[in-house]
């Protein structure tokens, strides 16, 4: 599976009913409004009526998959997604959800024992206590390799 179907998978799937309905009805609006009752409409190409019945209900449909993808996507973070769903709807011209990806939490990991999820930067699991990283002997923060001295207590660290 692609990262993008991947990513597409995480979109409720009322959000594609609704994305389909709203694509549909604005089609619907179209043909028997302005197609029907516009004599100069009568007149266009086909192709060009084609584009006037498909087009405008394309940005609408996008919209609300964006949203729903919002609210899947907050709720697989871990992130309040009612409010998150909310403000990618109620902002207008899309900056709830342009600040949505500005500032969304980070993908949660599985704990390598229990599965738990975790959010990244752990150094032990809050679940089961596995170790995730390499902690320091005195105070238990986290380290990285090759550090000499842990940065918040001082102590010398032994070499790997």
């Amino acid at each position: 599976m692609t990262r993008f179907r991947k990513e597409l998978s995480v979109i409720p799937w009322a959000a594609w009913v609704i994305a389909v309905l709203v694509y549909l009805g604005l089609a619907v609006l179209i043909v028997t409004v302005p197609v029907r009752t516009d004599a100069e409409i009568q007149h266009w190409p086909l192709w060009a009526k084609t584009l006037l019945i498909a087009g405008p209900g394309l940005p609408l449909a996008i919209c609300v998959l964006l949203i729903g993808y919002v609210n899947g996507d907050a709720r697989r973070r871990g992130m309040r997604y009612v409010l998150w769903t909310l403000l990618a709807a109620l902002i207008p011209n899309a900056i709830g959800i342009i600040l949505y990806f500005v500032l969304r939490d980070p993908l949660t990991t599985p704990c390598p024992r229990c599965a738990a999820q975790l959010r990244p930067g752990y150094t032990f699991c809050p679940k089961c206590g596995a170790a995730l990283a390499q902690a320091c002997p005195q105070c238990r923060s986290a380290v990285e390799a090759g550090w000499s001295h842990c940065v918040r207590c001082g102590t010398a660290l032994p070499s790997a």
